[in-house]
């Protein structure tokens, strides 16, 4: 079986500050499987199941992406899209030169 890869890897976190990206349908099974039973919801089973159904071609990789993104939200993992925006403040430069 071939491994199929989604259009739009999926992005959550693992850990402090950590993500991990989830481009393929190996790499959601793999993350699903290492997941902790403890953290587990409802829509654990539903990713699980699409997972496999998407590895059998039953659905498609899209539908079972979509699955893991419910999974993600609901388990409040999903990787926010937007990043932190990062400014520079101009500084004056009093004191000879150098910042104050």
């Amino acid at each position: 079986m071939h491994d199929k890869t989604f259009f739009t890897p999926v992005a959550v976190t693992v850990g402090a500050g950590h993500k991990r990206m989830i481009a393929s349908l190996f790499d959601m099974h793999e993350f699903l499987t290492e997941f902790p039973p403890s953290r587990r919801r409802l829509s654990y089973g539903a990713a699980v199941k699409a997972c496999e159904a998407a590895r059998a071609g039953e659905i498609s990789p899209e539908a079972a992406c979509d699955a893991l993104i419910t999974f993600a939200v609901s388990a409040g993992i999903l990787w926010p899209s937007a990043q932190p925006a990062v400014s520079v403040k101009p500084i004056s430069r009093d004191q000879g030169g150098y910042a104050a």
